[in-house]
């Protein structure tokens, strides 16, 4: 059952509340005598823990003293920072246009990462989109989510976004399903277009381009698509919100799947044969 990005972010806090639990009961202190180590009233420690009340990063930093467990106050803290953060609500964001959930903020990110790690499941990356194909997408989003149509403004911005992958010093190792070379958007000759866009992209040195081939035997299978920005950030998109996971851990556990995702795949010569497949069944 799908639920809301306010209710997500609840459930996120209670699990927060239940770490902290856990560290204070793991050093073997009561709630009362946390309390008295960090100067607070034990019912505050009592509403943290049960994700009534978000702790600050002071808060955390104190608690993780008090319990002898310095080594996890900057998992706690980024796990902290992820749950007022991690949900951008789309339909909010989006009440001026498509232009805006594609903006300042992400093209910043864009520019500061070093190494793109992108799977996709059943979509093009924007960043190797053609301006047909990102046009035939995001005019079902601005139908879907009912945003002003700029959908012109939007497309620009995407296509000015991909000025990063002729940049030197970053590189793009990008793993796609093939049902992503087969979800159309738009007509045969937009779906054309950019299978013929990806064939380009491939001859580019700073971009590895895998493809995990239909009805083949594999280790995993991933619940939905993810962007890895270096290290420390990994972006997923819903129907509702856009998703950023910053603590170590999880991103970790992301970067884990991704080379998984990658053994799968077909690489070199043998993706251009499934590109060039598709395309010969367009034609068909």
């Amino acid at each position: 059952m799908n639920t809301s990005p306010s209710s997500s972010a609840q459930e996120a806090r209670r699990a927060l509340g239940a770490r902290l639990r856990d560290v204070r009961r793991d050093a073997g202190l009561s709630a009362r005598r946390l309390a008295d180590a960090t100067n607070q009233h034990f019912t505050r420690v009592s509403k943290i823990e049960n994700g009534v009340q978000s702790p600050t990063d002071q808060d955390i930093r104190e608690w993780c003293r008090a319990c002898d467990a310095d080594d996890q106050i900057a998992d706690l803290i980024a796990t902290l920072r992820a749950v007022d953060s991690a949900y951008l609500e789309f339909r909010r964001q989006s009440r001026v246009g498509l232009k805006r959930v594609l903006g300042a903020h992400t093209q910043q990110r864009y520019e500061a990462t070093k190494v793109f790690r992108i799977y996709e499941h059943n979509v093009i990356p924007g960043l190797f989109q053609t301006a047909e194909y990102s046009a035939a997408m995001l005019s079902f989003w601005i139908r879907f989510l009912g945003t002003p149509n700029d959908i012109e403004d939007a497309v620009a911005v995407r296509m000015e976004r991909q000025r990063i992958l002729q940049r030197g010093g970053k590189r793009f190792v990008t793993v796609l399903e093939e049902q992503a070379l087969r979800t159309w958007f738009g007509d045969a000759e937009v779906q054309a277009g950019q299978l013929g866009r990806l064939l380009e992209l491939m001859a580019l040195p700073n971009i590895s381009l895998g493809i995990i081939p239909l009805m083949s035997e594999r280790e995993a299978v991933a619940s939905a698509g993810f962007w890895i920005f270096d290290d420390d950030l990994v972006a997923l998109e819903t129907p509702t919100a856009s998703i950023q996971v910053t603590q170590p851990a999880e991103c970790n556990l992301y970067a884990r799947m991704f080379e998984v995702l990658k053994q799968a795949a077909v690489y070199g010569r043998d993706a251009r044969a499934l590109i060039l497949k598709v395309l010969a069944e367009l034609d068909d």
